[in-house]
């Protein structure tokens, strides 16, 4: 498993127990099927990524999963900034899903030959 591969799966499984916890004790059901929808995406579509049928299918996917590890850092600072989530949990979420950005827009740009 590559390394973006295993990152976008440990975060997938970080998302889920973040959307347990806001669905249980927080009572938020809305933003946190958003944060679990964008969220466990990332780590699937780098999976499809892996056996793309081309180059371009391959690029395509990984652009997919960046626009939705985007998506997941808004769903995180909405969370954070309307008080569902604490200092601890947010910094935790945002590092990771920083670090899932930095290595998509690297495999994306590198798989298109942009430096």
């Amino acid at each position: 498993m590559s390394v973006v591969a295993t990152k976008s799966y440990c975060f997938a499984i970080g998302i889920v127990a973040i959307y347990k916890l806001l669905v249980e004790d927080r009572k938020e059901y809305v933003l946190s099927k958003q944060l679990l929808r964008s969220g466990t995406a990332i780590g699937a579509l780098v999976r499809e990524a892996q056996h793309a049928q081309s180059r371009a299918d391959f690029v395509h996917k990984m652009n997919v999963a960046l626009k939705e590890a985007n998506e997941t850092a808004y769903w995180i600072s909405l969370l954070n900034d309307t008080g569902y989530l604490s200092v601890e949990i947010f910094s935790t979420l945002s590092n990771d899903c920083d670090e899932l950005l930095r290595l998509l827009v690297k495999i994306v740009k590198t798989s298109k030959g942009i430096k």
